[in-house]
């Protein structure tokens, strides 16, 4: 399991513990689910199993997203803490590409233009290691799963570099009206979603810019729902 954790002094709090939990889909467990505390900003993943495990408190909110679940939201209550055990049953999500418009110069490319051999592919450094595990020791000692799982969380974290690159914390605050404390938590609710990974890949702000106005909406309608 991959925990990213947010540099937090917990001290002698009360009623800060951590707790495990597991996630179903349909029934069947579901790894690489995306976990953030929205109170604290401290994030996990699920494993292969679905198990996951991160510190809370009462009425601490969790959102859990993924790719091809619908996010989900749950607030801490004083039995959670008291059975230390949670189990979080997600959705599967329909998702609906919007119109890609393919570029007229598609057709010119690194390898006909003799740059780069063709057929040669490039690879990330996680997707390298993953290449040279894939012997019998690795597959039984379960190395391959969690080289796996480096790739996945190595492509979301580029992502979400991306992001920083393009927009400064201030045009999520100050445009679309993102609480700060919330900025980190929308960056991995966008990169969620099938449509900015493509625009993303373009590198097409202008319509990426577009549809992060639809998606600010819907996050701070998840936040307005965790204060009622």
């Amino acid at each position: 399991m991959f925990l990213f954790v947010s540099q937090i002094s917990f001290g002698q709090a009360v009623g800060i513990k951590e707790i495990q939990g597991q996630i179903f889909e349909q029934p069947t467990s579901v790894d690489g689910v995306n976990i953030i505390n929205n109170n604290t900003q401290v994030t996990t993943v699920s494993d292969v199993n679905g198990m996951f495990s991160i510190v809370v408190r009462e009425g601490d909110v969790l959102v859990f997203s993924s790719v091809n679940l619908e996010t989900l939201k749950h607030r801490i209550t004083v039995e959670d803490l008291a059975s230390n055990s949670l189990l979080i049953k997600m959705r599967t999500k329909e998702i609906e590409l919007k119109e890609v418009i393919v570029n007229e110069n598609a057709h010119i490319t690194a390898e006909n233009l003799g740059i780069i051999p063709k057929g040669q592919k490039k690879y990330t450094p996680a997707e390298r290691r993953l290449a040279s595990g894939s012997s019998f020791l690795n597959a039984i000692n379960g190395n391959k799963k969690r080289l796996k799982k480096n790739v996945e969380v190595e492509k979301k974290e580029s992502y979400i570099e991306k992001i920083g690159y393009m927009y400064e914390d201030a045009y999520f605050v100050d445009y679309l009206k993102i609480p700060l404390e919330h900025v980190r938590g929308f960056k991995f609710y966008m990169v969620e979603d099938a449509y900015v990974k493509v625009l993303l890949e373009k590198k097409d702000k202008s319509k990426l810019t577009s549809f992060m106005s639809e998606l600010a909406l819907k996050y701070n309608e998840i936040i307005l729902s965790e204060n009622k």
